[in-house]
């Protein structure tokens, strides 16, 4: 399907905010530090390592004001939620919800937890994405069910603009970043 490259794309309740041509310059300046040390954690989840370390060290990636709470869980139930959540079998939606069974895991540190263990079919889910597709600070819903028909979205926007998940989800935290509205601080 052709689509002028001013034209902003609605996708249901979503719309970027910015045309499909800007994507990549704007995955490019992406700013925002530490994806090396969340990435590699999340690897080690990936290959059995359910360590509560691990866990941290995505959680300070992503919102470091609550890290803390991460070691109020205990390191067997860290293992038995990250072995559930990253089993290649469970649905996002019992993944996602497991993970905010966690002390300190809510919905938004979810997406991030799993978006590092598998950037390959996840995405992380914050004010910054969701602003960057039309959605204001506080119009969003924190469920599990709309985090699904987020990620359903994003993977939409993704094969439509040839891209993979996470060079999408550092465009949209990068257009925010610029453009929105938001408060500029660092996480989300």
């Amino acid at each position: 399907m052709f689509m002028p490259e001013t034209v902003r794309k609605t996708y249901g309740r979503f719309a970027m905010q910015f045309p499909p041509s800007e994507l990549l310059t704007l995955a490019e300046r992406y700013g925002y530090g530490q994806d090396d040390d969340a990435l590699n954690a999340g690897k080690n989840i990936a290959n059995d390592d359910h360590s509560v370390a691990n866990l941290k060290i995505i959680v300070e990636w992503k919102s470091a004001r609550i890290a803390g709470l991460i070691e109020k869980n205990s390191a067997t139930d860290v293992a038995k939620s990250l072995r559930f959540a990253t089993n290649k079998g469970t649905s996002e939606r019992s993944a996602m919800d497991t993970l905010c069974r966690l002390k300190g895991v809510g919905i938004p540190v979810a997406s991030a937890i799993l978006t590092m263990v598998y950037p390959e079919k996840y995405t992380i889910i914050d004010f910054r994405a969701l602003e960057a597709l039309g959605i204001k600070r506080g119009d969003s819903e924190e469920t599990l069910y709309y985090y699904v028909e987020y990620l359903e979205t994003c993977r939409r926007i993704a094969n439509d603009c040839k891209v993979d998940l996470r060079t999408l989800d550092r465009a949209l935290w990068q257009w925010s970043k610029e453009h929105g509205g938001a408060d500029n601080c660092a996480d989300g």
